[in-house]
């Protein structure tokens, strides 16, 4: 099916099946009930979850298959978010033009920096990498401000020249985002019993382009191409003797990553037409890397999966708080209530990165291959538990 092989053609539809019914799936608990602090289905986080997804599945293009460490790749994200607000302020407001113009002006960006630090490997690459980001994000706070905005962050106003389109609304308000006619803020909720299920136009438009660029991935990871960006990460130098020259793949693939990060800078902006220096911060850099490694480097699906645990905690762990904790062990004697509060609020709130760190010591300790791994462990155990099941029912015959 499209060109897939039985196993890549399940993954796929097993993708878009998560993707299609997030909605019911993120939402377990019903609505006023003490365990709906755990629902994320709701648009702002999912269209996080999609878009983060595409970012850490371009990153490992690079990474997973090179092995070459990015350590600025959040550069290409910012890059493509000041594209496509451009282009709203420019043009139209519709999301194509800008998503497409975010993804060509990450791709020549990244062509010029990838061009410069691929003359080094290993350490002094990721080195070069960050020092680009870095001062792509001076540029973005300081110098460049009639471009970016500075530290206010590049915004649509009412008094621009949009070519296509009114510049205000018959309100007076400045115009959404949009896919020819439909808003991405537009949305629509579905009430079955205390469960309250929303469909975001946002969310599922981010969401077909994530599974167009997961499917694109595949197809990557599955040709020659991808072989050769193999070979580069299993030996180098051997690949060297065989008179190959090993600078254009990497050079493609690290293209192709910073394309797929000025796609989620696109979304991003498509979703709230904002863009800011943050955005190309080092911290952003490496919350990809973590995502990449949470989920599982070099897999196809793992950084779709590390990029949801990492924005689930950033969104719903961080959000819990002490009057929260109160309520859930309220049943509790009063001193005993008041000691498990306190030794639980330090991991939670403000304090949601230290068990974000704790996770991913123990992924790193344990499960090398990251969160697909503990997948494969877990369908290991039923697997052999079904093989032995036959064996042990049948009996042997007497010698």
């Amino acid at each position: 099916m499209f060109g897939l092989d039985k196993k890549d053609a399940s993954l796929l539809l097993f993708v878009t099946a998560l993707v299609a019914f997030a909605p019911f799936l993120l939402n377990p608990f019903p609505e006023g009930s003490a365990m709906a602090q755990f629902n994320a289905g709701y648009p702002d986080l999912m269209q996080r979850f999609v878009i983060f997804g595409i970012f850490a599945i371009g990153f490992n293009i690079l990474f997973g298959l090179t092995g070459y460490l990015s350590f600025g790749h959040a550069a290409f994200l910012g890059v493509g978010s000041y594209a496509a607000v451009w282009m709203f302020k420019l043009l139209s407001m519709n999301v194509i033009p800008a998503i497409v113009l975010a993804v060509l002006t990450a791709g020549v960006f990244a062509l010029i920096i990838g061009y410069v630090s691929l003359r080094r490997s290993g350490i002094y690459f990721s080195i070069l990498t960050l020092a680009f980001a870095q001062m792509s994000f001076a540029l973005a706070y300081s110098v460049l401000t009639p471009i970016t905005g500075g530290e206010t962050g590049l915004q649509l106003a009412l008094d621009d020249p949009r070519i296509f389109g009114s510049a205000t609304t018959a309100e007076g308000n400045i115009p959404v985002p949009g896919f020819f006619g439909l808003e991405m803020r537009d949305s629509t909720e579905l009430v079955l019993g205390n469960w309250v299920f929303t469909f975001s136009v946002g969310y599922y438009f981010a969401a077909i382009i994530m599974l167009l660029s997961f499917y694109l991935s595949i197809r990557i990871f599955r040709s020659p191409f991808g072989m050769m960006l193999r070979a580069v990460k299993s030996n180098q130098q051997r690949l060297n003797y065989t008179g190959l020259n090993p600078r254009p793949y990497t050079l493609a693939a690290f293209v192709i990553s910073g394309m797929y990060a000025g796609l989620a800078g696109g979304l991003m902006a498509s979703m709230d037409p904002l863009a800011g220096a943050e955005r190309m911060f080092w911290t952003a850099s490496g919350e990809v890397v973590l995502m990449t490694i949470l989920g599982g480097v070099g897999t196809l699906i793992g950084p779709v999966l590390g990029a949801g645990l990492i924005k689930y905690m950033e969104n719903i762990i961080s959000k819990i708080n002490s009057d929260i904790l109160h309520s859930w062990f309220a049943f509790l004697p009063d001193g005993l209530e008041d000691l498990v509060v306190t030794l639980i609020y330090p991991f939670i709130g403000k304090g949601w990165h230290l068990t974000l760190g704790i996770v991913f010591m123990l992924v790193v300790i344990f499960l090398p291959g990251g969160l697909v791994q503990g997948g494969q462990k877990i369908a290991g155990l039923f697997g052999r538990k079904k093989a032995q099941e036959p064996k042990n029912a049948t009996t042997e015959p007497a010698e």
